[in-house]
Parts: C-alpha cells; structure tokens; sequence
C-alpha cells in the first residue's frame, strides 16, 4: 500500500468546483468568533460540495489571514454571502424551501444518530457562537434541532469538528452525487 499523491486524487479545479451540482446544503454561520473555524467550514463545505455558507453577524469574512490559512483556497470555491441578521437570513432560507436545522442541544433535539435526510428536501445547518451556541430565537423557529451524541465529560465540541461531523453524517445519509 501507498499514500496517493496530490496529483493522483483527480479533484475538481475551484472553476470545475463552481458549475458542478451540489449537495442541497448551506451552511449558516452565526456570530462565529474565529476566524480559523470560518476557513475549516469552508473547507469541509468544499470537501462535500456544499451549495454555499452565509456568514452573518460578527462571523469574519473572506478576504481574511486566517481563514485563507485554514481554508487552503476553499474560500474561493465555495460560494458564500455575508447576512447581518441571522434572523433575516433563516427567514429567506425558509422561503427558499429549505429545512432549517439548528445544531444545538436542546430539550427536545433529534439525535444525529436517529436523524433522516429526506432526498427532495434541501437542509440549512446553523452553527452558533463558539460560546453561547445557536440563537434562541433560530433554535425556536428551526424546523429540527440537531445533536451530536457526546459520551465524556466535556458540554461540546469546536465548531470545525461538529460542521464535519454533521455534514459527513448528512452525505453519507444523502444520495452520493
């Protein structure tokens, strides 16, 4: 056995990226304090062809060091738009048709584990501030609210770790493109 090389990995170029069909995903980030997590979401949504990510409140934005840093150029395949209200953007989100689906723990969250895509819906994920988690009034309005199962000591995981968990249970759920 080998490590495949770079160059053997036939992936899409950023051009290639644009035009090709998606995953009917978008990811919502909110008041997201790090820089360095906005670059991993971007980079985890161009690993799984995720349709676009809306960067709202304070949640920084591209052109950006430290999200070029961690994103390694995803920023610039992933289609993404800045929303200043998180409330605007998951009401336009609604109009669209999608689900919105807010990561969160809550009194009366879906686990992950139990969670069901439905293949002619289109999912909205929403990921909060590092500290203070998903908006109240988004984890009201969403129309599920996801949990990823946890089993030692710590409350939750970074950011970064939960987008990649989510959006890899969400395609490996979905139809492959």
């Amino acid at each position: 056995m080998r490590k495949i090389k770079n160059e053997e990995l036939d992936r899409l170029s950023p051009e290639e990226f644009k035009i090709a069909e998606k995953i009917p995903a978008v990811l919502v980030l909110d008041d997201v304090r790090s820089a360095m997590n906005v670059g991993s979401a971007f980079r985890t949504s161009d690993a799984f062809r995720i349709e676009k990510i809306y960067l709202c409140g304070i949640t920084a934005q591209p052109p950006h060091r430290e999200i070029n840093k961690t994103a390694l150029g995803a920023q610039d395949s992933v289609e993404w738009d800045h929303v200043e209200s998180i409330s605007d953007c998951i009401s336009q989100l609604k109009k669209d048709g999608y689900q919105v689906v807010a990561v969160e723990q809550a009194d009366e969250s879906t686990s992950l584990l139990d969670f069901e895509v439905e293949g002619d819906k289109k999912y909205g994920f929403v990921f909060g501030n590092e500290v203070f988690g998903v908006n109240d009034k988004v984890v009201e309005t969403a129309d599920t609210v996801l949990e990823i199962p946890q089993y030692g000591t710590k409350h939750s995981l970074n950011i970064s770790v939960s987008i990649g968990v989510v959006l890899w249970d969400f395609v490996s759920k979905y139809k492959p493109i």
